[in-house]
């Protein structure tokens, strides 16, 4: 399930979610032993509840049965975000710059895959977009295509 199903799955859950007064932050999918696990995080201004996932949960299980998104069985877990959100849309890069975070590539930045630091900024130069992450006293250029993982870290 590549980049091209997440995709289908956030274009056909984004308007749901909207519609329900709630943003789609992060779409995972995971191949399991027999099964596909879809994973949504949700939120809204103070929260999101048990009711809003269920409510969405079973909205999206039947538009991704009918549209046949999912080949094979699959799980769906509707979900708020937690503490250590994930980042991964454009936008929450730019609102959660100053922040604490935990960055992950797949392939090395100046010897290192595993970013613990701050988020400077978020940018785009000639076509490209970088992630700048303070690492003690060092600022990184992360390439946006080598990010696998990007999450809100705690303080710690």
């Amino acid at each position: 399930m590549g980049l091209d199903i997440k995709e289908k799955i956030r274009q056909l859950a984004e308007p749901v979610v909207d519609a329900e007064g709630m943003e789609l932050i992060h779409v995972e999918c995971m191949k399991m032993h027999s099964r596909w696990i879809v994973r949504l995080y949700l939120d809204k201004e103070g929260g999101i509840t048990l009711d809003d996932c269920s409510n969405v949960s079973n909205q999206l299980g039947d538009i991704f049965d009918i549209r046949e998104v999912i080949n094979g069985s699959y799980t769906l877990e509707v979900s708020s975000p937690g503490f250590d959100r994930p980042i991964s849309r454009d936008q929450d890069f730019l609102k959660y710059r100053n922040s604490r975070v935990d960055v992950k590539t797949g392939v090395k930045i100046e010897g290192v895959k595993n970013f613990h630091g701050i988020l400077v900024d978020y940018i785009e130069e000639a076509g490209r977009k970088f992630v700048l992450v303070e690492v003690a006293g060092k600022v990184y250029r992360i390439p946006r295509q080598d990010i696998l993982k990007a999450n809100l870290a705690d303080a710690g």
